[in-house]
């Protein structure tokens, strides 16, 4: 099973996580909210606080944690076809594809915009997200 923490204020986040259980080849995530209780104890437990998880999400893959582009080339693993042809972006150097992520991450409420009410997930995919409230003020 893979555990995906996730900004769920973030829009971008947010449309990243349905697009995920959409093209999944099997469901076989887990999602958490990274400003719960259960995300933020999750990524303590890998070392990573708060302020970490605003500058990345987190993917635990049998009991390895992942954080950017690793993260997203991990999920993108474990979509179908075509979506997953995008893990061919694992020649490019880490320290090339996490700049490009951290630029995006680092903009991503101004480019996507923000939540002012938390995910709300698939009704018939609740079971699989662990619920939490939004980012503490």
């Amino acid at each position: 099973m893979t555990t995906v923490v996730f900004d769920t204020d973030c829009v971008l986040c947010s449309g990243w996580v349905h697009r995920l259980i959409r093209y999944e080849r099997a469901p076989t995530m887990r999602f958490v909210s990274a400003w719960s209780d259960e995300g933020l104890a999750l990524a303590s437990g890998f070392g990573m606080t708060a302020d970490d998880l605003d500058e990345t999400f987190l993917v635990v893959q049998a009991g390895k944690p992942l954080t950017h582009s690793d993260a997203a080339l991990a999920l993108l693993a474990e979509l179908r076809v075509p979506w997953r042809w995008a893990t061919a972006l694992r020649v490019i150097p880490r320290r090339w594809r996490n700049a490009v992520y951290s630029l995006v991450a680092g903009n991503r409420y101004r480019w996507f915009g923000h939540q002012t009410q938390c995910f709300v997930p698939p009704a018939d995919q609740a079971h699989r997200f662990v619920s939490g409230p939004g980012r503490p003020e």
